[in-house]
């Protein structure tokens, strides 16, 4: 089986599309796709125009590349994908709502709190180390925090 027989440079641009496809689905980042359409569109252009010199399948290439991305964009931008966990990223997010010790005393407002494995910098009522403090929130890296059993909710 040779180029020729599965149609020229039009069958070849359909195989950059197939494969292209394929190395979406093997590391899906929604991106190769836009390429393997970009890719197949070129295959039937030069499937129908025969004679398309090699520097315009280059730029329907280019061009239709840059179109499927711009509508892939959009419509991820009006439909986005629904994620099994959204907080899967947000460390910070994810830390609202645990229960923390005080790691070093909170003065004046200001200290750090133990959650998890790490110390992060924390604001919220004067409180001695050791002390249990649940996370109400985190603001621009801080951690906000209220001690066990209050009632009050400081906002993030």
């Amino acid at each position: 089986m040779t180029l020729d027989s599965i149609g020229g440079a039009g069958g070849a641009w359909l195989i950059a599309a197939l494969v292209l496809g394929i190395a979406e689905l093997a590391a899906p980042g929604v991106f190769l796709v836009f390429l393997a359409i970009a890719a197949a569109i070129t295959g039937v252009a030069v499937l129908v125009l025969a004679d398309l010199p090699v520097a315009a399948q280059l730029a329907s290439f280019a061009a239709w590349s840059a179109v499927t991305v711009m509508i892939g964009r959009r419509w991820y931008t009006d439909y986005p994908v629904a994620a099994a966990d959204p907080l899967l990223n947000d460390r910070a997010a994810r830390m609202i709502g645990q229960v923390a010790r005080i790691d070093v005393a909170l003065v004046n407002g200001a200290g750090r709190v133990r959650v998890g494995d790490g110390t992060w910098p924390a604001q919220g009522p004067d409180l001695a180390p050791g002390t249990d403090v649940r996370v109400v929130g985190v603001k621009d890296g801080v951690v906000v925090v209220e001690p066990l059993g209050s009632t009050a909710s400081t906002p993030a």
